[in-house]
């Protein structure tokens, strides 16, 4: 045996690498000018090792961001750019010069990054201009992670980030040294079926992808399709999410046809995506054999029937590793629901299986006669979309005379909900509501923002934030006011586990909606509206999906009826299904 060298193992420990850089992560501060940001231009100046930049949380004008730039050009060591919600209230302008700036700096330097972290900002195919040459440049040749989830892409934005992605990985593979990338992060940003195409065919090229993330784009299953043949390419995908694109049974056989290839698989996010059970069947049989890293399977909410269940849960025979299984939400059915968890016993799973309290037993009965009518249905789906994508066609020379203010960004916009807010409208000549226009960091922007961050809130300026809500919704036109009101109380409500004060402000916000609902009969129009949004209610349009935290919008929602802020007669009813729902 080998003497045990201690001053060897020592040396080899104090020469091990060591992370060094420079963070300013959520202090929420607005750099402006060269004086307001002299404390960071200090602190990269006076970093002998700057392997990371986070400047997550806070908000950074053109002029800053040159300085910035300038700063860099010193950095050649710079590996991560975490650049997380870094542009709230920023003019749209601003954004692409601003990106412009810092890619310029670390171009100069002969950067080479590992990490770009630019999630939740707007910014849309203008703010992807300002992306593109440090995207196709050579600091990027080395990119393992690229995380643009809440970006407002688009298909425009989605197309130009493939085309600069494919660039990248040409030049770089003329190099000998082929693009890397590992992580792939852009959620929500309607990328729709074209953009998914378009990052296929980025995905098919570079061949390393172990994490895709690109939940709620709204892809149908030519996108998954497409999708689902690039990941065949990459053998060492770990984890998949995908979750709340309709995906469909016809996406499910795409899908279930890479999955066989794919025997690396940890974690898989399938939940909300209309699998059906034909879908959940095709999936259980491709995750039957093999597959034995699987830690994560989430199935729920995806109108699956008994068989599609049991092909899952069989599924898991041998999976050693599972720690979560998720199918709640589906239409299992008693009878079915006990079946379930028996086998889940008998494989010794139950331990990885979560609840199945949100069942739509009601539904089973026409479960079969769903399945049989689902080609026919995507069909139908098809020449919808292509009717779209000619209309698109048709007005897109108009764009351009949208009513929109051009000069702020717009803020990352989900699918439209006319069923939900025409709950909260008395009748259909009300004005039309954007709830997406976004202006410079104020309450207005906050209230008009689709999705407003926690440091949004955080960073207002206002000492009573309570009463300059209240205004604010106060000032607007009669007929608006109850369905701002009733967004601002979901988007205060959202962070409010997180945050106390904006908790308090959902209080005020809960307390003005009900006197105004309760004064004008709109209590049921309040509740309805209230309880769909917090995914309690089924609504009557079946594409429609909670967007806001569920999670933090019951906990407000509890909070006030434990205050007796929502009125006696209305808590019976909430609940009744908070009770039942969890």
């Amino acid at each position: 045996m080998s003497n045990f060298n201690l001053a060897s193992i020592t040396s080899a420990l104090d020469e091990a690498p060591t992370k060094t850089g420079v963070s300013f992560q959520g202090r929420a501060l607005k750099w402006e000018t060269d004086a307001s940001a002299k404390e960071l231009i200090d602190a990269i100046d006076a970093c002998a090792g700057l392997h990371f930049l986070n400047l997550e949380g806070n908000t950074l004008g053109v002029d800053v961001a040159r300085r910035i730039g300038k700063a860099l050009e010193k950095h050649p060591e710079l590996k991560e750019a975490l650049w997380k919600d870094l542009f709230t209230g920023r003019m749209k302008t601003e954004i692409p010069q601003a990106l412009k700036a810092l890619g310029e700096g670390m171009n100069i330097a002969g950067a080479q990054l590992t990490v770009l972290e630019c999630s939740d900002n707007a910014l849309g195919p203008d703010g992807m201009v300002g992306l593109i040459d440090l995207l196709q440049s050579a600091s990027c040749f080395t990119l393992q992670e690229l995380k643009l989830n809440n970006c407002g892409l688009g298909i425009t934005g989605g197309g130009m980030l493939a085309k600069a992605l494919l660039a990248c990985h040409a030049a770089s593979s003329k190099q000998g040294r082929p693009l890397p990338l590992k992580v792939f992060i852009a959620g929500r940003n309607r990328l729709e079926n074209d953009g998914a195409k378009a990052l296929a065919e980025v995905f098919g090229a570079v061949q390393t992808l172990e994490r895709v993330e690109m939940p709620q784009n709204g892809i149908y299953y030519p996108g998954i399709t497409a999708l689902s043949d690039a990941f065949r390419q990459n053998y060492n995908l770990k984890v998949l999410n995908l979750n709340d694109n309709t995906i469909g049974p016809k996406g499910a056989a795409a899908l279930s046809e890479a999955i066989y290839d794919l025997q690396c698989l940890q974690e898989i996010n399938l939940g909300d995506c209309l699998l059906k059970t034909k879908g959940a069947i095709l999936l259980g049989e491709a995750l039957q054999e093999a597959h034995t890293n699987i830690e994560v399977l989430n199935f729920g909410f995806n109108e699956i029937g008994p068989d599609g269940g049991f092909a899952i849960v069989h599924a898991t025979y041998n999976k050693s590793n599972l720690k979560s299984l998720t199918l709640d939400g589906n239409h299992f059915g008693f009878e079915c629901r006990e079946q379930l968890r028996e086998i889940l016993v008998q494989y010794d799973r139950i331990d990885a299986f979560g609840t199945l309290d949100e069942d739509d037993s009601e539904c089973e009965e026409e479960e079969d006669e769903d399945d049989e009518d689902i080609d026919e249905e995507e069909d139908e789906e098809d020449q919808n979309e292509e009717c779209e994508e000619t209309e698109g066609d048709e007005s897109e020379v108009g764009e351009s005379d949208q009513t929109e203010p051009e000069e702020f960004q717009q803020s990352p916009k989900e699918t439209d909900e006319p069923v939900i807010r025409n709950l909260l409208v008395e009748n259909n000549n009300a004005s039309t509501i954007d709830l997406d226009q976004s202006l410079p960091n104020t309450v207005e922007a906050y209230c008009q923002t689709h999705y407003p961050s926690e440091t949004m809130f955080n960073s207002l300026e206002e000492t009573n934030k309570a009463e300059a809500f209240k205004e604010y919704l106060k000032s607007l036109p009669d007929e608006d006011y109850l369905v701002y009101l009733a967004f601002t109380i979901l988007k205060l409500s959202e962070i409010s586990e997180k945050s106390k004060e904006a908790l308090e402000v959902s209080e005020s916000l809960f307390a003005d909606a009900y006197e105004y609902a309760k004064s004008n009969n709109r209590l049921k129009s309040l509740r309805d509206f209230l309880l769909i949004q917090l995914g309690l209610l089924k609504c009557e349009d079946r594409t429609f999906k909670p967007a806001y935290n569920t999670q933090g919008c019951r906990h407000a929602l509890k909070n006030a009826i434990k205050k007796n802020i929502v009125p006696e007669e209305e808590q019976s009813f909430f609940n009744v299904f908070l009770e039942h729902r969890g």
